[in-house]
């Protein structure tokens, strides 16, 4: 995919349009209302671009969300064929109560270069840029954070582990505490958990737990231009999840999948904040206006930037 400006422009207008239509419902404690008004936004600007894209990651049941569902075509249909994954809304819970971390999310990749992730739970385990073979979802807790410890040359009491706060996770937690390894719990916002590990800035050495399948996918997309590693197991629990994955020619159902399994050749991602969190700003905006920030990620240049940008309401 050759990088052209226009198109990431187009891309960022995408995500950048459906957090700003999501703003306006920051904090009036209705997360269905905020998911459809980033939903309806993103469709609408997908549907600009030349191109014939389809979804492969659309939103699904785990949020009980309006969807823009999965095989759903997108784009006027006179340019290139390209798989799109997408979370209009990341952190429902955080735009309707007005907390930090809502972002709108999209990515694409040229045709069957995407997972297609069922709408299941995956394991993962992402931190930057390591050996190979040394971090590794098979591997005890412990000894993935002590060879981490040691590649990085620190303390493992100086490692941070970014997990969220369910109860699913209450062992995991438990075993870092006894590691002595600093935990940062995130309530939600599991692309945005994963992120943390591909900067040092934001002082999170490693991501692990289990969330969202199509978050997953989302996440992979972005680590990937960092050089960053990531690793899935999605989980298969029930006859509807197992017949979902069978559907869509997944035959190994414990398969664990490296990064380039899960998003091949070149892509692009774009993340934009609707609340302020630690990576990007919140959409700020008047009758006019609105500034917006845009984490924006394109593989095969390696570009990974914040692009911060003030733009009319009414382009």
């Amino acid at each position: 995919m050759t990088i052209d400006t226009k198109f990431i422009d187009q891309l960022i207008k995408v995500s950048s349009k459906a957090a700003l239509a999501s703003s306006y419902l920051v904090g009036k404690k209705d997360k269905l209302a905020a998911d459809q008004a980033a939903v309806d936004a993103m469709r609408l600007e997908l549907n600009k671009i030349d191109m014939s894209g389809e979804v492969v990651i659309g939103e699904g049941s785990l949020d009980e969300a309006p969807m823009l569902y999965t095989g759903e075509l997108l784009g006027n249909k006179k340019g290139p064929n390209f798989d799109i994954a997408v979370d209009p809304l990341e952190g429902t819970n955080f735009a309707a109560n007005n907390l930090p971390g809502a972002i709108s999310v999209i990515a694409i990749a040229e045709k069957g270069n995407l997972f297609n992730a069922p709408e299941t739970y995956m394991e993962k385990i992402a931190t930057g840029k390591v050996e190979k073979g040394l971090i590794d979802l098979d591997n005890p807790l412990q000894k993935n954070i002590s060879n981490l410890a040691d590649f990085m040359n620190k303390d493992i009491s100086l490692i941070t582990a970014c997990v969220m706060d369910r109860p699913r996770h209450k062992n995991i937690i438990q075993k870092l505490k006894e590691l002595k390894v600093k935990v940062k719990l995130i309530t939600d916002g599991d692309v945005l958990g994963a992120l943390y590990v591909s900067n040092p800035k934001y002082n999170v050495d490693i991501f692990l737990g289990t969330g969202g399948g199509p978050e997953g996918v989302l996440a992979a997309t972005a680590l990937d231009s960092y050089g960053c590693h990531f690793q899935g197991r999605f989980i298969f629990d029930n006859d509807k999840d197992i017949s979902e994955a069978k559907k869509m020619g997944i035959v190994d159902l414990n398969k664990k999948y490296e990064l380039n399994e899960i998003v091949r050749g070149d892509s692009i991602f774009c993340a934009t904040g609707i609340t302020t969190s630690e990576v990007l700003s919140g959409i700020q905006s008047n009758k006019d206006n609105y500034r917006s920030e845009t984490l924006v990620t394109h593989k095969s240049s390696g570009f990974n930037q914040i692009i911060k940008k003030t733009t009319s309401i009414k382009e």
